[in-house]
């Protein structure tokens, strides 16, 4: 495990587990600013590097990572329940979040919500190698926050492709906002799952 802990001055009992996509690391801006916004309002947040970025400082995942990636999530979930037992919310940018989803539709009472900034629906201009197989077994609610100018998959295509989600979700669509999104969301990203991702939302 290789992060960064916030602590709030005040917890409010819900803590959030974050990682980055796959050409970056849990330095990347928007990553630092989430971490900044969501501790001011209560929350914990640990901010890491997956398995593969630990292993290697540049480059995306090599061939076979992705299982040792979920479980270095694991871990990372592990270690934020000896914080926040009760409220667990897990999510990363692009790739970081696609794994994310892949591990929560595997262990369905892992986390109790997903945060999924980016979402690579499919590769650009490939929009008909979708990455929406597991959808069907998720069974965490999810918030999607997603650029409308993403070329990973475009907001219309994000709406029809989560139809499939059985559990609570909901898309947040940033104008104008391509698949780096940008630092300055970070406020309305807290905004939106203080609505969507917990109980009484």
């Amino acid at each position: 495990m290789r992060g960064w802990l916030y602590e709030p001055v005040k917890a409010l009992g819900a803590g959030l587990v974050i990682t980055h996509g796959a050409g970056s690391n849990c330095q990347s801006p928007l990553l630092v600013a989430l971490a900044e916004v969501f501790t001011g309002a209560g929350f914990p947040v640990l901010r890491c590097d997956l398995p593969y970025r630990q292993e290697h400082s540049a480059g995306p995942p090599r061939a076979g990572s992705t299982e040792r990636d979920r479980d270095g999530l694991r871990r990372a979930v592990d270690a934020m329940r000896e914080i926040t037992p009760e409220f667990i919310l897990l999510g990363g940018h692009s790739y970081g979040g696609r794994q994310s989803t892949l591990l929560a539709a595997e262990f369905p009472d892992l986390v109790n919500g997903l945060l999924l900034l980016s979402y690579p629906l499919h590769p650009p201009r490939k929009p008909e190698q979708l990455r929406t197989r597991h959808f069907p077994e998720l069974r965490t609610p999810a918030l999607f926050v997603h650029g409308t100018r993403d070329p990973f998959g475009s907001g219309e295509e994000m709406q029809v492709a989560l139809a499939a989600i059985p559990a609570r979700h909901h898309l947040f669509l940033l104008e104008k906002m391509g698949h780096q999104l940008s630092p300055a969301a970070a406020p309305a990203i807290l905004r939106e799952t203080a609505c969507h991702l917990f109980p009484n939302a």
